[in-house]
């Protein structure tokens, strides 16, 4: 849904691609697209990759459901796999990870460092993975500290590194010291190191870009499901 170059959940996708090549070697070939708009762009995208004779084709955002369950339905013989989805058929499954656990954990790191005891959430759209990651982090964050508050606020983005950094900036200026995330840019992490805050993260290791407010961060590794899907495929 976003560039491999983003940083955060596009590049892990990309990484774990790049993990299952490596482990399956000439037994499998694989291809990408990127930004790949959520709708009727998207079902273009999945209808050429079906014609073009892949024989798995993983789609990683939530607004890709109903493109993937259309194309699903004309080719019969291409197994699909839905990120963060619900619907299924036949040849169309779904897959995510227990991301509310690292959440849990990561929620109490901010809940321990806070001094204000307003933390910020920036988050990207109320559909259900992000709402379970934001109800698992504040749960984390008032168990060690009871008198926490998470404020969060929405952007509509999954990458928008602007607006999002214009959001963390709303945040902190209404007095939140430690910002959270769920989109796939740093900006949240920036603006927290320049207003001398902390900051958690997700999808990768990006202590790289404010490391002086970066406590920590879920991270994904999605090689080894693709690893054992492909296999599982190639098994019948």
């Amino acid at each position: 849904v976003g560039p491999i170059g983003d940083a955060g959940w596009t590049r892990r996708h990309d990484e774990g691609r790049k993990e299952l090549e490596e482990a399956m070697g000439a037994k499998v070939q694989t291809t990408y697209v990127e930004n790949v708009p959520e709708g009727d762009e998207a079902e273009a995208v999945f209808e050429r990759l079906a014609q073009e004779g892949n024989k798995v084709i993983f789609g990683t955002s939530f607004g890709y459901g109903d493109p993937m369950l259309a194309v699903a339905a004309r080719h019969p013989e291409t197994v699909f796999m839905h990120a963060t989805g619900y619907k299924t058929a036949a040849n169309l499954g779904t897959y995510f990870g227990a991301a509310e656990e690292a959440r849990y954990l990561s929620g109490m790191a901010a809940g321990a460092m806070t001094k204000s005891n307003v933390i910020g959430y920036v988050a990207a759209f109320p559909i259900p993975e992000v709402l379970r990651g934001i109800d698992a982090f504040t749960l984390g964050a008032q168990r060690v500290n009871p008198d926490v508050t998470v404020r969060v606020e929405w952007t509509s983005t999954w990458f928008d590194p602007v607006k999002e950094k214009t959001v963390a900036q709303s945040l902190i200026d209404g007095g939140a010291d430690v910002m959270a995330q769920h989109q796939d840019a740093p900006s949240a992490g920036e603006a927290a190191q320049a207003a001398g805050g902390y900051w958690v993260g997700y999808n990768d290791d990006l202590s790289r870009f404010a490391p002086k407010a970066w406590l920590t961060g879920p991270v994904w590794d999605w090689g080894p499901f693709y690893i054992r899907t492909v296999e599982q495929v190639m098994d019948g």
